[in-house]
C-alpha cells in the first residue's frame, strides 16, 4: 500500500447514533476509520460538528498480482 486516499465526512448532527451510523457506513465499504475532530463552538460544551477521516487501501498492478 502506498499513498492510501482519505475520505473525510462531515456530520453536523453530532450524536453516538450519527457518528456510529457514519462508521458503519464507510467501514462496509471498505474504507479504515483514521480519526474524528470535533469543532466547538465558544461558550459551548458540546461539538457543533465533527469530520471523520477514513482511509482506503489501493494495491497497485504488481502488489494485486501477489495477492
Amino acid at each position: 500500500m502506498t499513498g492510501a486516499p482519505y475520505k473525510v465526512v462531515e456530520v453536523s448532527n453530532v450524536t453516538d447514533q450519527e457518528i456510529e451510523r457514519c462508521l458503519n457506513e464507510w467501514v462496509t465499504q471498505g474504507y479504515r476509520f483514521d480519526s474524528i475532530h470535533f469543532v466547538m463552538k465558544e461558550g459551548s460544551r458540546r461539538p457543533s460538528m465533527a469530520f471523520v477521516f477514513f482511509t482506503k487501501e489501493v494495491l497497485h498492478a504488481e502488489e494485486r498480482d501477489e495477492v
